[in-house]
């Protein structure tokens, strides 16, 4: 029996292992948006980890840190992703996976859960793709994780889809909540379906879309869509 380790928080990075193992791409290319941590719950790691590089964006000058010593070979990035270039407050949660832009994200985060506003930061935001126009010129990642506190909509509204089509996409789904009863944010796969994405997988907390066009030439991912 060969056990798989996972990084991610569900698993979800096996399910995207799958998919681009099906696609013959044994090296995908990543824009691991909120990056959070190098390794632990990280959508990306497991690419790294196995030869592939793309480019980290984590706000939290902390846990960017982390990402200078554990991902050398990546483009790591201490800015937030939004759909301006300005500079606004980012606020540190006491639990650094609720860190955010937004300041009702934050506040609602303290008033429904056990923890506190750590700091509050001045950190750029620039837009997404400008992001992609810089590090991404000639051809978009073939993957794209998304976990944004409050910004992810931003994000995906203003994304070119029709310049960068990733093939998969994963997205924070869920809002969050100590007591396990978050609800579920439905608008966000509304936009990737009207984007041309499919909900390949869907792991309560996240969701795995891939882009419609790549099941004509994949069987095996379109038998499990």
């Amino acid at each position: 029996m060969h056990a798989k380790r996972s990084f991610s928080q569900c698993g979800e990075d096996i399910i995207i292992r799958y998919i681009f193992d099906v696609l013959k791409i044994p090296h995908p290319t990543y824009l691991d948006i909120g990056a959070h941590h190098p390794t632990y719950l990280n959508n990306t790691f497991i690419f790294y980890d196995q030869g592939s590089k793309g480019v980290n964006i984590e706000p939290d000058p902390d846990l960017f840190d982390e990402f200078l010593h554990q991902r050398e070979r990546d483009t790591n990035l201490n800015i937030g992703v939004g759909d301006r270039d300005e500079e606004i407050p980012f606020f540190v949660m006491s639990t650094p996976t609720l860190n955010t832009f937004s300041e009702s994200e934050a506040k609602l985060a303290v008033s429904q859960n056990r923890v506190k506003i750590r700091n509050v930061l001045p950190i750029r935001i620039r837009p997404v793709n400008a992001i992609l126009e810089e590090y991404f010129p000639q051809k978009p990642p073939d993957f794209v994780s998304l976990d944004v506190e409050a910004f992810d909509i931003k994000i995906l509204r203003s994304f070119d889809f029709k310049r960068w089509r990733p093939k998969v996409f994963c997205a924070e789904t869920i809002t969050y909540s100590e007591k396990n009863d978050g609800v579920k944010v439905e608008e966000i796969e509304v936009i990737m379906k009207a984007k041309g994405y499919i909900a390949y997988a869907d792991t309560h907390i996240n969701t795995i879309f891939i882009d419609r066009e790549i099941q004509g030439g994949s069987p095996s991912v379109k038998s499990l869509s």
